[in-house]
């Protein structure tokens, strides 16, 4: 048996060695014997992963969990059943996806397995941007951002990229001038009466800077706006609750009667 790189405390024990041999084989024997399972193909359940994904997501958001607990188990059985397909087909199998994760782990992470010294969570994100680049695993540091992102966590993405390799402002308020400054540029446009395609542009730099800010202030912009989303729709429904009370449609309300009952929303969930 070969030397183990990581600390004796954290082997896995031999039941959750045995757990997750029950799992692979359970899920191979589904896609031998059951019809729909014997179907699939990476193409087919892809968008089941994003699913399943998102659903895991909730269930983070809402710190329930026994479903974040049902929810990992089902991405767990995507992750297994992909590699089924895969090794079927002769391209890879789960043993080599564990492994070349596994070792990228370590190269990652030279502070933790090796002899590097960092002294921030910025320096970890630096050498792990470093470290991809001279490995040659990437050509450009804007590689592996997926295109299916939320277009806002895809900001958020592209600009922890550049930044894991210096490209960044040095201060969240020199970031902040650079928000005052696209907002001073938008407001010019919208005053001109410029195109609609030009007017999306500047928005975007206007909204792509405010990310920037908030990326720096260590704010997650697509949390943020999740939780304003829910907020209003919160806030939206007492509108339509209320509404109901008094025998009133919401496509019949005023804006006063929405208005009035949008503040009682507001301050029972603020207290003012």
């Amino acid at each position: 048996m070969k030397d183990k790189i990581y600390d004796k405390e954290f082997q896995p024990s031999a039941d959750v060695l045995e757990e997750f041999g029950d799992f692979v084989a359970i899920t191979r024997q589904l896609r031998r014997d059951c019809p729909w399972d014997r179907e699939q193909t990476h193409e087919s359940i892809r968008h089941l992963l994003i699913e399943e994904a998102y659903e895991t997501v909730e269930a983070i958001e809402d710190e329930d969990w026994e479903h974040l607990r049902k929810e990992l188990g089902d991405v767990l059985l995507h992750v297994v059943f992909h590699a089924v397909l895969a090794d079927e087909s002769g391209h890879f199998n789960l043993s080599e996806i564990i492994r070349a994760e596994s070792e990228k782990l370590i190269r990652r992470h030279p502070h933790v397995f090796g002899d590097v010294k960092v002294g921030s969570v910025n320096d970890v994100l630096t050498n792990w941007e470093s470290i991809k680049i001279r490995e040659g695993e990437k050509k450009s540091v804007m590689e592996g951002i997926p295109r299916h992102l939320p277009t806002l966590l895809r900001a958020f993405r592209i600009q922890e990229k550049a930044a894991g390799v210096g490209f960044d402002f040095p201060t969240a308020e020199e970031a902040w001038t650079k928000v005052d400054e696209e907002i001073g540029e938008f407001r010019s446009l919208m005053e001109s009466d410029a195109p609609v395609g030009v007017q999306e542009e500047e928005l975007g730099d206007l909204m792509f800077a405010i990310v920037n800010f908030a990326r720096l202030k260590g704010i997650n912009p697509e949390n943020a706006l999740g939780k304003t989303n829910s907020k209003f729709i919160r806030r939206f429904q007492h509108i339509e609750g209320r509404l109901a009370e008094n025998g009133v449609s919401i496509v019949d309300a005023t804006l006063e009667e929405m208005d009035l009952f949008w503040n009682e929303a507001k301050s029972r969930e603020t207290g003012a």
